[in-house]
């Protein structure tokens, strides 16, 4: 029997409000965010596991908490934008990352300000600071989930974080970079930004021409279209990210007949089949 489907969104909340199998409390957080549990029961035990203190990993972060704020951004319940936002005082980095994740999916904009306090020591006089680019020492990662607080401000419309995030263009990390670029474009609709992720699209790295695929496609850039037909990648990554740029070119259509520009689109589309 298949695991996933023998549990029930009541087993699932029960196993996330118990206190002596760990393991179980992690799956079933999951659970509800992958199967988007919408209850109230279900996102009140989410946020309540947000606070979690007993599942601790070895380098002292909180996977449960992790897990929590994932599944919270699936489920469309505007109750857990505050307890998302208090999640950026928690020392996990991937917490922190997770939470930025959530509020964006969420789209309340009651997260921008306190996403943009996470750059506050990014930036400044329109330049990165040494805060931006260092590595925590003896991790793997910097000092804030700059990616995914970057696009969380793009899809959440901050125009006024423009100054912020912009120098985040120069970033020495790749993915950095074209978060910052996909933000930009969204924030100025300005082309320039958009290019910078097609020419990104050439790289030498596959999973950096993956992750500007899925930024193209995430932004609508339509102008993109035969760059990503033509990209070095697979056809499946390819077919996601044009159907980003299908969608938004419809909605720019003014009729109900298609464009030249859709039909183009679709033309791209059936040849990655």
């Amino acid at each position: 029997m298949n695991t996933e489907m023998s549990i029930t969104p009541e087993i699932a909340i029960a196993n996330l409000n118990q206190k002596k199998d760990l393991g179980l409390r992690y799956y079933a957080a999951w659970w509800l965010g992958k199967f988007r549990v919408k209850t109230a029961i279900a996102v009140e035990s989410l946020i309540k596991a947000l606070k979690d203190e007993e599942d601790r990993a070895p380098d002292g972060g909180f996977p449960l908490r992790r897990n929590a704020a994932k599944a919270l951004g699936k489920l469309d319940d505007l109750r857990a934008v505050e307890p998302l936002i208090q999640c950026f005082e928690c020392d996990d980095y991937y917490v922190r990352e997770s939470a930025a994740q959530a509020l964006e999916m969420l789209g309340d904009s009651r997260a921008i300000h306190p996403l943009m306090t996470l750059l506050d020591n990014a930036v400044k006089e329109d330049k990165l600071t040494n805060y931006a680019v260092e590595q925590v020492i003896g991790k793997p990662y910097l000092n804030q989930p700059y990616e995914a607080i970057i696009e969380a401000l793009g899809t959440l419309f901050a125009k006024n974080s423009i100054n912020l995030i912009k120098p985040f263009l120069e970033h020495p990390t790749p993915k950095i970079a074209y978060a910052a670029a996909r933000a930009m474009y969204q924030l100025t609709d300005d082309d320039v930004y958009g290019e910078i992720l097609v020419t990104a699209l050439k790289g030498k790295e596959l999973q950096l021409r993956r992750s500007a695929l899925m930024d193209l496609g995430a932004i609508g850039y339509v102008k993109s279209g035969e760059a990503i037909g033509k990209a070095y990648a697979e056809n499946s990554l390819k077919l996601i990210a044009m159907k980003g740029l299908l969608e938004s070119q419809v909605k720019k259509d003014s009729t109900a007949e298609l464009s030249p520009d859709t039909i183009k689109l679709m033309a791209i589309m059936d040849s990655l089949l």
